[in-house]
This record gives C-alpha cells, structure tokens and sequence, in this order.
C-alpha cells in the first residue's frame, strides 16, 4: 500500500496547480484501474485541515466535506477511519477547532480517558481538560 502526503490530497482538492492536479488525477486514475488503495495517514489528515484553514481559507463545512467526500472513494483507505468518522459527527456541531476534534477521537481510540490542554476553545470539547 502506498500513502499519500499532505500535498498529494491539498493539489486534489484544490487544483491551484494545474500540472500537480493532473498528475494527482492520472494518479488516482491509475490506482483505480488497478483497483489498488491508497492510504491517507492520520497526521495528514490533521495537516490537511491545517492547510486548508490557513493557506486556503476553506470553511469548516467545505473541509468536512471534502474529507467526507474522500472517504467515499473507493480508491482511498484512511488510517483509524473511526476517528475520521468521528470527526465528521462532531465537527458540525461543535465549536471546537477541527484539528482539535481530531486529536480528542485518535486520543480517545488510542485509550486515553481524557486531555489537558490550555487551548480554552479545546477545552469546550468533554474530551479536554483545562490546565490552569
């Protein structure tokens, strides 16, 4: 299996850069054609919702969707898909940064029973504690 990095999926999503864009495209084409899976780790997911806040100034709702988007491609496999899913449950409602969602669920699932943070925006999730 082979993984795809930050830049491979912010060229898909965004096509700033033509040529990257159809490389991307031929790319996944490709990898359909031989039914193969590519995988798209965790922290790229994280680094993906960075990008596209800050570089690109997608909103939550046009970032959820894309990641959901993703997701229903057959020729994507997303580390700890659970996670993922648990990211598009939360992320709409609440008022958490999604990166922030995303680290609470890998937390959550890796085993811990709770957070600290001095993030008071992370802290509104239940998973997070303030550290004062």
């Amino acid at each position: 299996m082979i993984a795809v990095d930050t830049n491979v999926i912010v060229r898909f999503l965004v096509r700033d850069d033509a040529r990257q864009a159809e490389a991307v495209r031929r790319r996944l084409k490709l990898a359909e054609e031989r039914r193969e899976r590519l995988k798209i780790p965790l922290l790229v997911v994280l680094e993906t919702i960075w990008v596209l806040e800050s570089a690109y100034e997608k909103t939550r709702s046009e970032i959820l969707d894309a990641i959901r988007d993703m997701r229903q491609m057959p020729v994507f496999e997303f580390e700890a898909d659970r996670v993922i899913e648990g990211l598009l449950n939360d992320g709409p409602r609440c008022k958490a940064d999604l990166a922030d969602i995303l680290i609470a669920h890998a937390a959550e699932k890796s085993g811990c029973d709770a957070g600290m943070t001095f993030d008071k925006g992370a802290a509104k999730l239940p998973f997070f504690n303030l550290l004062k």
